[in-house]
């Protein structure tokens, strides 16, 4: 008579490795879609392969590189079991840091970190990322998904990305640039984008008590829909912006606020102004506002306040960019200018109040 053993597998352990294969069937259609023809090879091998002969056309190429992720975000997609739109924001996070300094988005990996492999889920994931990918102009070639179980729940996950650009040194932007009189545009964002998710989920769940399915009547929809609006992903306008106009300096608005983002791009000896009088803050910044009774500075320095984008341009440069962001459907305007720093501390300070 055979004993019957009943050893550990990686299976009873949590770990479905059938899951994953299957998950990375149904995503490699997404990825397909991302491709450049530097890109080298098919999804499945152990590194992405990206022709760097590419760059022969650059005199000086400089890489810039730059990884992220979205933050408590991700648990409103869970909360609403909506997994295509994350993967934007990730882009977003990521190849708007690279388009800053002038960079060209190349490509990007992806980390998808799971409780428990879901197929379509994880698919749904990487299809958002496959379509953000898209939108900035790079490739997706390659990623990694971990299964964790006993760390994460079956239906927890968080996701994270890295992403490669390149740009000729003579052009790259920054502070160097930037002079005396200069005009700071702004770029609208799309809402929340993915930064200062921790307090607009305590401010609205924990202290207000609000359910994602309520429909807000000022924000025109339900609040989930609102919350998960994916982020503006801007890469590809502020290229265009780049070649039609004489741009000094991007600085993308993300966790610490307008002034702060735009402070590290300003140099020592300079300030900047930004006047408030210019826009006004979407619904959502109000709600929340009211819904915790955050104080303004509090909200400028936690959440962008309906900027996700600036650009820091000469005075005879200011028509020929709005114009080009205009045709691009970018919602921008001036919204302040670099001035001499004097006495003052601090890189650039917010003016006067919100219009409206």
């Amino acid at each position: 008579m055979t004993e019957k053993t009943t050893g550990a597998s990686y299976a009873a352990a949590g770990v479905d490795i059938d899951a994953g294969d299957r998950a990375v069937e149904l995503m490699k259609e997404w990825v397909k879609k991302t491709q450049r023809p530097e890109v080298l090879g098919g999804l499945g091998g152990f590194a992405g392969l990206f022709d760097a002969s590419a760059l022969k056309r650059y005199e000086r190429p400089l890489l810039a590189s730059a990884t992220d992720g979205v933050g408590t975000k991700v648990d409103i997609a869970r909360r609403m079991g909506v997994y295509d739109t994350i993967g934007h924001d990730l882009v977003a996070m990521v190849m708007d840091d690279i388009v800053v300094c002038g960079a060209e988005p190349l490509f990007m990996t992806d980390y998808i970190c799971v409780g428990k492999v879901h197929p379509e889920r994880v698919a749904a994931i990487v299809k958002g990322i496959a379509e953000g990918c898209v939108l900035a102009g790079c490739a997706l070639v390659g990623g990694e998904t971990a299964e964790h179980p006993g760390l994460l729940g079956p239906d927890d996950f968080d996701v994270a990305g890295a992403g490669t650009g390149v740009v000729e040194y003579d052009r790259l932007l920054g502070a160097d640039r930037i002079r005396t009189g200069d005009a700071v545009i702004a770029m609208a964002s799309s809402g929340l984008h993915s930064n200062g998710y921790s307090l607009v989920r305590h401010v609205l769940f924990d202290r207000a008590g609000m359910a994602l399915e309520s429909h807000v009547e000022e924000l025109g929809r339900t609040l989930g829909e609102e919350l998960l609006e994916p982020t503006k992903i801007y890469s590809l306008d502020c290229m265009a912006l780049t070649r039609a106009a004489d741009v000094h300096a991007y600085s993308h608005i993300t966790g610490g606020g307008l002034a702060a983002n735009l402070a590290r791009v300003i140099p020592d000896h300079l300030h900047a102004t930004v006047d408030r009088s210019t826009w006004t803050p979407g619904a959502i910044f109000d709600l929340v506002g009211k819904a915790g009774q955050v104080e303004r500075l509090e909200l400028e320095k936690t959440l962008n306040m309906g900027v996700g984008m600036m650009a820091v341009v000469p005075q005879e440069s200011v028509d020929v960019a709005l114009t080009a962001l205009s045709d691009r459907g970018v919602e921008a305007w001036v919204a302040g200018e670099i001035l001499d720093r004097g006495d003052l501390t601090e890189g650039a300070t917010m003016t006067g109040d919100y219009a409206g």
